[in-house]
């Protein structure tokens, strides 16, 4: 493999990449009987979770001696859950997210690790229908081009995940997936480094996702981890499995005209420029397809029209602001221009607490189904629009302060 792709820059991977580079790694503590008698009540239930875990995992095939040395010497991390609240893409606001994600160095470093590769990446394009910004974007995204892959112990970090129930069975599978890729010979045990959750390689695939999408670019194997065209070429796999549409932009940043009738929230291109809406960049809108009106900070700030390739970046990550993040990268390595609009800085927002609260009202109203998360996704989102036509108020899915008010009101 070209050892171009490995630009290296100074900075590290923003967002989760970032977090956990802080986070000391914890050295594993010793099993065995003098340590089960002196465990703590934690330590007693991961020795519980790991005796439960055993028959699982030899239905799947996994030798008793794979299993052992995967676990030998293990102890759960208590770091780890910790870092399941500090998701940045959930807890920034979306200005602050998106300018660390796409600003600095990243656009630059996209452009040249493309230039430097644009023969393979012109390969895997041209094998996934995916656009090769769109998989550099991901990448530089996820680990800042390769620069920090993640230094936990994958096996700790999923066992310590799946021992606290977190996400319920999630966690308990992929770890279960990591033991079957050792088993079969994919990845030997040291290498299997990665984040907090258990994200691994170039592009952080989980270990189910290398078992599905995993594909090499040349080569037996797909080694996501040494060798970056790989890693790219199972990320674009990745996206096409996942139903990417060739042709289809993810997106674009619009400007609506002054009396815009906000009830026209999703159609074909063709209706919204009947409605006025253009490209913000000056582009005429595509001829064909279908999109949805996007306010990620309400009616005040930038809008946009998306697609189901929105949806398709999505899948690789459910928050709204990483597939704008992503989105918006891709564009700029492909030389468009910056987000136009401005964001609405000064605006007062809700915090975790009422964001919890606007959830469990609208629920009771039956008109939103999650969790009481306090972050605001697509369900939050579509909920509040609902609410807002309801009112007769703009339905521009953007949760206020003003807007809570008025539904403690009743």
């Amino acid at each position: 493999m070209t050892s171009q792709l490995f630009l290296r820059p100074a900075a590290l991977a923003l967002g989760l990449a970032a977090f956990v580079q802080a986070q000391p790694l914890l050295a594993a503590q010793p099993a065995g009987p003098a340590a089960a008698r002196t465990a703590s009540p934690q330590g007693s239930s991961f020795q519980r979770f790991m005796q439960g875990l055993w028959p699982l995992a030899q239905a799947r095939g996994i030798s008793r001696a794979t299993f052992d040395a995967a676990f030998r010497g293990l102890a759960p991390d208590p770091a780890i859950i910790a870092l399941t609240k500090k998701q940045s893409e959930f807890v920034a606001p979306i200005w602050t997210y998106l300018n660390n994600a796409v600003g600095g160095a990243r656009i630059p470093r996209g452009r040249a690790n493309i230039e430097a590769n644009e023969a393979a990446l012109a390969a895997i394009e041209r094998r996934s229908g995916v656009p090769k910004e769109i998989v550099v974007s991901i990448w530089g995204m996820e680990t800042g081009y390769g620069s920090f892959k993640g230094d936990k112990d994958v096996i700790r970090s999923l066992a310590t995940l799946a021992s606290a129930r977190y996400r319920g069975d999630f966690f308990r599978d992929e770890l279960l997936t990591a033991l079957e890729l050792l088993e079969k010979g994919l990845v030997e045990r040291a290498e299997l480094r990665g984040s907090w959750a258990g994200a691994m390689g170039h592009t952080q695939f989980m270990p189910s996702s290398y078992m599905k999408h995993a594909v090499p670019f040349s080569g037996e194997h797909a080694d996501i981890w040494d060798t970056p065209l790989d890693a790219l070429a199972s990320t674009a796999n990745y996206l096409k499995s996942f139903g990417w549409t060739t042709g289809l932009p993810w997106g674009m940043e619009v400007t609506l005209p002054e009396r815009f009738g906000y009830g026209l929230n999703r159609g074909s291109f063709a209706s919204f420029a009947s409605a006025g809406v253009t490209r913000a960049d000056g582009r005429p809108l595509p001829g064909s397809g279908e999109a949805r009106l996007f306010f990620p900070a309400g009616h005040t700030g930038p809008a946009f029209l998306l697609t189901s390739n929105f949806d398709v970046i999505k899948s690789y990550n459910s928050s709204d602001a990483y597939a704008l993040a992503v989105g918006h990268l891709a564009d700029r390595l492909a030389g468009r221009p910056a987000i136009q609009g401005e964001w609405p800085v000064r605006a007062p927002r809700l915090g975790k607490p009422e964001i919890q609260e606007l959830q469990r009202r609208l629920k009771s109203m039956g008109l939103y189904a999650g969790d009481g998360d306090g972050r605001i996704g697509s369900g939050t989102r579509e909920a509040v629009r609902q609410y807002q036509q309801r009112a007769g108020l703009i339905p521009d899915g953007w949760p206020t302060p003003d807007l809570l008010t008025r539904l403690r009101g009743g």
